[in-house]
This record gives C-alpha cells, structure tokens and sequence, in this order.
C-alpha cells in the first residue's frame, strides 16, 4: 500500500465524527491539572470507549506510563485489538508505537503531530491507519507545556 493509503488528514475536527477522541483529550486535560504531561488516549471498539487513560509519568513516577500504555491498561485484557481504534492527542512515540504494532491496532487517531512528530511512518509501514486530526486545542496545549516545562518534555522522551 501506498503513504497515501495509510493517512487522512482531518483538518477541522468534527467531535460528532469523533467522540472518543474528546474522551482522550479531556484525559490530557486531567493529566496536566494532575502536573502531569498532558497526553490523553481512548481505546474504542464500534465508536464506543473501552478505556481511556492518560500520561502518569509524573503522578505514579513510571517511566512507561504513556497515555497510550495508561489507556491500554485500563482496558485490561483483550482477547483482541484488531476491531479497535486508538484515539490519542499526541503522536505516538516509539514505545507506544511499538505496543499499538504488537496489539495489531489497526487504526490510531492523532490529536496533533506537529509539536513532536513520534513514529507515524513506522505505523504506517506496518500497515495501521494514521488519521491525523491536527486538533489546535492539542498544539495549543502542548505547546504551553513544552515552553514551561522544557525538562520534564525533555524526560518524557528521552532527549
């Protein structure tokens, strides 16, 4: 399949087309009113939400609990991934990539991939769907975070 199979750009987000995304991005905003890294995610089967999580790095003082890894824990056991959709408000990074790949997640959708770009291509060159929402409350809100906490961003991906 070609780059172009594997990526929609949803320009303005449409929260009727995308509810759960609005559950991950509500679990950023409890993550940063926390003092954590604003970083939600949302597992949903049928457009309806399995979990939903949020980074805890800070909270639980876990080097690996990513929003994504927050979310997919929440969910528990699966017997499988493979009719789910990962809502997420940032790209997702190597670890959390890596984790969607071995789930066989075949669909992630992205709040926004422009204040760090993470690994979409190599979810792409694994065949999963990447919907880019380029959602301006998660720049926005990321942005802020990253200008007044450039160490902990720095930490949360290992720069």
């Amino acid at each position: 399949m070609t780059h172009e199979q594997h990526e929609s750009v949803a320009p303005e987000l449409d929260r009727t087309a995308h509810p759960a995304f609005e559950v991950a991005y509500q679990a950023a905003r409890k993550s940063l009113a926390e003092g954590g890294i604003p970083i939600g995610a949302a597992l949903a089967r049928d457009g309806v939400v399995v979990a939903s999580g949020h980074n805890e790095r800070v909270q639980n003082a876990d080097p690996i609990a990513h929003g994504e890894m927050s979310a997919l824990r929440a969910a528990g056991r699966q017997k499988s991934y493979r009719d789910t959709t990962l809502y997420t408000t940032l790209a997702p990074c190597a670890m959390c990539a890596g984790t969607i790949i071995q789930f066989k997640i075949p669909r992630v959708v992205v709040g926004e991939a422009r204040t760090f770009d993470g690994e979409l291509e190599l979810l792409r060159s694994r065949g999963v769907e990447v919907v880019v929402l380029d959602d301006q409350r998660c720049v926005d809100m990321m942005r802020t975070f990253q200008a007044d906490k450039p160490e902990l961003w720095a930490e949360d991906i290992a720069e």
